[in-house]
């Protein structure tokens, strides 16, 4: 019996498991299910991406294909381009690659959360004035060309992050803000990073991203695709050389103008995004 003629020669009859007959097949057969079944629970385990899922489930679906029903040699090709051309994808892309698996790949979450995943309750609090204070230090920063960092907590918390930077628990405020960014002060260098209505930490820093970017793009913008890349959060940008401001989100940077962007800033920070295990800090 001959079919999928295209892919090669097919035979049911001389495939590896088309004789159930014999109990060494059967055990065999088990025993290759259950190691497909304890790869599947481990990697999914630790990869949380649903591309990386998807792409580790696709290749085990051809492996399988091969090996149990003896496919020929057309299918191998066709396999080994989509795999090569994938893995060129992440080596000439590495800032677009790392969101589809940084974030989910770098660290396991508890065996809880794989079985019994609840959405977290929605935080009370005004967002409207909330982001009236920002947009109102923002545009401020903009035009005096202070340079500003300032990252803003959604889904993924950013506790580690917080950890590593000074601790301020203090409310949002346009005037606070400026002060932390205004040259000199000792605070003014890396990013603040703001959980609902508090600006949790100051002196916040990044592992930056080593991608090209034109010169009118300096560290902040840098540090800002970094952390958008690994977590959720919403980052915005005050450059202190042309006061131009920019938003970062998953792995894009985008230029927005003062007169837009307090419209702009709500419509990234409602956008819902899968939650992520937060990767390490750098230190």
């Amino acid at each position: 019996m001959n079919i999928l003629g295209i892919f090669g020669n097919f035979d049911l009859e001389t495939a590896p498991y088309s004789n159930m007959d014999s109990p060494l097949n059967i055990a065999s057969l088990v025993l290759s299910i259950l190691i497909f079944v304890a790869i599947d629970a481990l990697f999914f385990y630790w990869l949380k991406r649903w591309f990386v899922r998807i792409f580790l489930l696709s290749s085990e679906v051809a492996i399988i294909l091969f090996w149990v029903f003896g496919l020929d040699l057309p299918l191998l090709i066709i396999l080994s381009i989509f795999i090569v051309a994938v893995s060129f994808f992440f080596l000439h892309n590495s800032a677009e690659g790392r969101k589809y698996v940084s974030n989910k790949a770098t660290k396991p979450s508890s065996p809880k959360r794989l079985f019994n995943r609840k959405p977290a309750p929605e935080p009370l609090f005004d967002r409207e004035a909330v982001y009236k204070k920002v947009n109102d230090a923002v545009l401020i920063m903009s035009k005096k060309k202070i340079g500003a960092l300032i990252t803003f907590e959604k889904e993924d918390p950013l506790n580690d992050f917080i950890a590593k930077g000074v601790k301020l628990d203090c409310p949002v405020c346009s005037e606070i803000i400026q002060t932390i960014f205004y040259p000199g002060t000792r605070l003014h260098d890396g990013a603040v990073i703001i959980r609902n209505d508090t600006i949790s930490a100051a002196s916040v820093y990044y592992q930056t991203v080593d991608i090209a970017m034109p010169g009118k793009f300096g560290s902040r913008h840098r540090a800002a695709l970094s952390i958008s890349s690994q977590v959720d959060a919403v980052t915005v940008v005050v450059s202190e050389e042309t006061g131009r401001i920019s938003i970062a989100f998953e792995g894009e940077l985008v230029s927005v103008e003062p007169e837009s962007f307090l419209q702009t800033f709500e419509d990234y920070m409602s956008i819902k995004s899968e939650p992520k295990e937060l990767p390490e800090a750098n230190v």
